[in-house]
């Protein structure tokens, strides 16, 4: 790798958070998290020098490569040369992933960024053809706070759980990464529940937590506007921050919130996400 780097005379760019794994043993937990198989297609964010990359190619059907960096792009024509399985695209993945190509019944599987974290999960969970499942490697108290359950839930945690079930498959050291990073990190495995809704084991979790998830454009945006008033300031109670972010006089909310079985006084990460799409269906 550092060969590499110094061949093309690049430095990893800290703006765009490149920090490479280059743990083997990372890299297989990633593998067995993803459960590829021959028929699967892969969508890959980040790709960055391409070491994930090629693991990815042995096991699955195809692997579309989405790197900004157009250095890395370069790096990874040479490091990917003998896959033919694999498509290197140039671009950010916000941006060009409806307009450029499309494809149906994939995996996402990246080493993400801070920065992009929260708009690439929250991007490819509303689209119209979610993935199966994403693999992510992101900062460990991002992780953290993503599968976080009441009374500390977040409000990433909530956009993420409205439409998924995450978990922490593992954490990785900060050793395996070049450069090293400042902090460790975790692999996450998020599941669409709209995917999973015909599994045995989702309707049972389904059943006992009796969570209903509609998912129109008009419910979403109706809830994460309540439930951006909601954490507007996370240390007060909710009958104020609902009260001043959604312009409802407190008494209103004070019934809103007590129809729900909610009382004024809590605060919004003490709510569970069924709690949130009740007060949603429940507001005049």
């Amino acid at each position: 790798m550092r060969n590499l780097i110094k061949k093309y005379q690049i430095r990893p760019l800290k703006r765009l958070g490149q920090n490479f794994l280059i743990d083997k043993g990372a890299i297989k937990k990633i593998i067995r998290a993803a459960n590829l198989g021959p028929k699967d297609i892969v969508l890959e964010i980040g790709p960055g020098l391409g070491a994930l990359t090629q693991e990815l190619a042995k096991k699955a059907k195809r692997v579309i490569a989405v790197e900004k960096d157009r250095r890395m792009v370069e790096i990874l024509k040479e490091t990917l040369k003998d896959f033919k399985n694999i498509e290197i695209i140039q671009g950010d993945i916000l941006k060009i992933f409806n307009s450029q190509f499309s494809i149906f019944n994939y995996k996402i599987v990246g080493n993400l960024p801070f920065y992009l974290t929260a708009p690439v999960i929250r991007k490819f969970l509303e689209d119209e053809k979610p993935p199966k499942v994403m693999v992510l490697v992101v900062q460990k108290e991002v992780g953290q706070r993503i599968v976080t359950q009441p009374p500390d839930m977040n409000l990433l945690a909530v956009s993420v759980q409205f439409y998924a079930k995450p978990e922490i498959v593992s954490y990785i050291s900060k050793k395996s990464f070049w450069p090293q990073p400042k902090v460790d990190s975790a692999i996450i495995k998020i599941v669409s529940r709209q995917l999973r809704k015909h599994s045995e084991a989702l309707r049972r979790e389904r059943s006992s937590l009796r969570l209903r998830v509609p998912v129109s454009r008009q419910f979403r945006e109706r809830f994460f506007r309540i439930v951006r008033a909601g954490f507007s300031q996370p240390r007060k109670q909710l009958i104020n921050n609902l009260s001043k972010g959604l312009k409802i006089e407190r008494e209103r909310v004070k019934s809103w919130l007590l129809k729900n079985n909610i009382q004024p006084t809590q605060r919004a990460e003490t709510l569970n996400i069924q709690e949130w799409i009740s007060l949603v269906k429940s507001l005049i």
